[in-house]
Order: structure tokens, then sequence, then C-alpha cells
């Protein structure tokens, strides 16, 4: 469902270009057809240009500097994606180029961008497509709760010390000791 499909054309100087299939949130899909994985990549999150209706509208939600807009990003992805200042600063730029937001000094070297009647129009005209993608990064951030790095980090401190422990020989006391663990952390885990 999630493996990487190549399509070929011949680009503008003859070169072919590859397209690779794209996970629904906009992963790349490694060889087992995972969104990630050993030898997975993420992909682009965003198409060419959506990026730009993203921070409209989060700016239209609240007036907001450029590393609010990253944070909140990454917070409406869950995770799965945070840009890059060397992303969301052009997008700040060409939105206020475009007439869409004004950015007012805040201090400290800091911009407050604040969306413009312009950019209010140009919002309501593609609510769809801005639908659509909040409510992609709203799947994302479902999704990535399982990839979450703090989960998977501590899944593997856990294996790591299971298999060190049961690397030498272990008494009944021990053995049923670490079963506890394991059964208290299960139970705790489902409570949750």
């Amino acid at each position: 469902m999630f493996g990487r499909h190549h399509h070929h054309h011949r680009g503008r100087w003859g070169h072919g270009d590859e397209h690779h299939g794209r996970h629904p949130f906009g992963f790349h899909g490694d060889h087992r057809g995972g969104p990630r994985g050993r030898g997975g990549r993420m992909g682009r999150f965003f198409d060419h240009g959506d990026l730009r209706f993203v921070v409209l509208k989060l700016i239209a939600e609240k007036p907001s500097h450029g590393y609010e807009l990253i944070k909140a990003i990454e917070t409406a992805a869950g995770g799965a994606y945070s840009p890059s200042p060397g992303v969301v600063y052009p997008t700040l730029t060409l939105l206020e180029e475009l007439g869409y937001v004004t950015a007012s000094d805040a201090g400290g070297g800091k911009k407050l961008y604040t969306i413009t009647a312009e950019g209010e129009a140009f919002l309501a005209s593609n609510d769809a497509p801005v639908r659509s993608l909040f409510e992609r990064m709203a799947e994302a951030a479902q999704a990535s709760a399982a990839f979450s790095p703090q989960i998977l980090r501590a899944r593997e401190n856990v294996k790591t010390a299971l298999r060190l422990k049961l690397h030498g020989q272990l008494t009944p006391e021990q053995i049923a000791a670490v079963a506890k663990v394991l059964d208290d952390a299960a139970q705790a885990i489902e409570a949750i």
C-alpha cells in the first residue's frame, strides 16, 4: 500500500526523472512497504506551494513569529514533520510580497506576521485544499504516535536491558522479578 512506485519520463534535458509513490501523509515508503524503517526516509511532507497555505492559515488564526509557526506546524503534524527555518522564512517573505501578510517589528530582531484582507480572501478561495492539508497533518499526527522517537527509544532500552540480563544465568527470583516488571509495565501502558 505504501510501497515505492517508479514512473519514468524524459525531463527537459533528456534525463529521466523519478517520481515515487507517496505515503498518504507525505512519506516515501521503504522497501518493505512501511512509511519509515531502516532504509526508509521521510519524503517531502508538502507538495510545492502547500506550505504557504498552512502558514497563512496559522497566521489567520493567530499572528505569529516565524519560530512560533515552525512549532505550530510541528505540533499540528504530531512531530511527523518539522519545517526548517530555511523553508518557513522564505515562505513568509513570499506571502509578504504577495500582500497576504504584513510583518511588524516585534523587537529583538523578531517580526510578527499578521494576515491581510487579501490573505483572508486567498485563504477563503482555497478553503478545500487548506482543509485537506490540515486533515493530512492530523492523520500524520495520529500515525506518528506509533513512530514516536521517545517510544522507540524506550522500547529499545527495554529490549537491550532484557538481552543483557538474559545473557547470563538467572535465579528463579530474578526471573520472577523481571517478569513482574514487564507485566507491571504492560498494565501501566494499557491504563494510559
